[in-house]
């Protein structure tokens, strides 16, 4: 984890008699650097459904957190807002040294988990290149021979090559959303927005796809906000916490946020947070599908939800193209 203070650097300067001497000068001064992510003030209804309010929220360079809540509580539109897609109602977001904007190339996108058509003639390999060049026509013998070679890095980081040039209908859900992540970093983002990722997935395969992705973190310091209702298979990986409820919100790390006292009042309503061997799991919230991943159906009431089977239009998003 990296810290927003500055720390005292030593410069070694030669002495008259030629030995080196250490010069300590304190950096404290300088200023901090950017949050990979900073949320003022920020307010986001759509009329007088308020679905949060007064947010703040900075998010450092590496930092995991984890973004959940009932259906319909603004998680997806939290993304959104980070994506360029909406606009707050009032506050300010800023995301990767910038405000929020269509196409930012340094913000990378991993949508649900998604039925793919019968007869839809895409390639594994064609996914993770649309995260290349999806958004221009037209490339030089150069920079196609550069698009191959990053393709095949990011491929090859999600440990795909085998099913790469297969036809996405063949493969399993686990295997498209490898390559959905491949897709998302194959851009070198400094910060990755994960919409529901494990969502459909069995056991293994969202081990696979969260362990995936906090390697990439951990390795090149990469920010991650990870919208999901199963907290579980990420909890060992999770920095915080950001909680949110009917216009409420609650930040912290998990331990601090996942109580029963801190739910109740959230939620307005008795609810227990139990801990068994080492899971979490909550009863009360009254929620089709709880926030920690307990089975039930599920139902995202949110603006600008993708639909299943989605077209091929819905199958390559990029930074500020989102779904939901």
């Amino acid at each position: 984890m990296s810290s927003d203070t500055a720390s005292p650097t030593h410069h070694d300067t030669t002495a008259g008699d030629g030995s080196v001497a250490a010069e300590h000068f304190d950096d404290s001064t300088r200023p901090a650097p950017e949050p990979a992510v900073r949320l003022e003030s920020a307010t986001l209804a759509f009329g007088d459904r308020v679905l949060w309010r007064e947010l703040d929220l900075s998010v450092a360079r590496g930092e995991f957190i984890a973004v959940l809540g009932p259906n319909g509580s603004g998680k997806t539109s939290l993304l959104r807002v980070l994506l360029g897609q909406l606009a707050l109602s009032s506050g300010s977001a800023r995301i990767a040294g910038a405000a929020p904007r269509a196409g930012h190339p340094d913000i990378g996108y991993i949508p649900q988990q998604r039925t793919i058509d019968a007869g839809v003639q895409l390639r594994g390999v064609d996914l993770v290149g649309l995260g290349v060049d999806g958004h221009r026509w037209g490339l030089g013998l150069r920079a196609r021979a550069e698009r191959r070679r990053k393709v095949a890095a990011a491929i090859a980081d999600v440990g795909a090559e085998r099913f790469a040039k297969a036809p996405l209908e063949s493969m399993s859900g686990g295997e498209q959303q490898r390559l959905r992540v491949a897709q998302a970093l194959v851009g070198d983002p400094a910060v990755l927005l994960c919409d529901e990722p494990l969502l459909s997935l069995d056991l293994a395969s969202q081990q696979l796809v969260s362990g995936l992705i906090d390697a990439r973190r951990r390795r090149h310091g990469t920010s991650v906000l990870f919208v999901t209702h199963e907290i579980n298979p990420i909890l060992p990986l999770v920095d915080r916490v950001l909680y949110l409820v009917g216009g409420k919100f609650r930040i912290g790390t998990p331990d601090e946020v996942m109580t029963s006292t801190v739910l109740s009042e959230l939620y307005q309503t008795e609810v227990d947070v139990l801990r068994v061997r080492g899971r979490l799991v909550v009863v009360g919230t009254g929620d089709t599908m709880d926030a920690l991943g307990t089975a039930g159906a599920h139902c995202h009431g949110e603006p600008g939800t993708p639909r299943a089977g989605a077209p091929l239009a819905e199958l390559t998003p990029r930074a500020g193209q989102a779904n939901g």
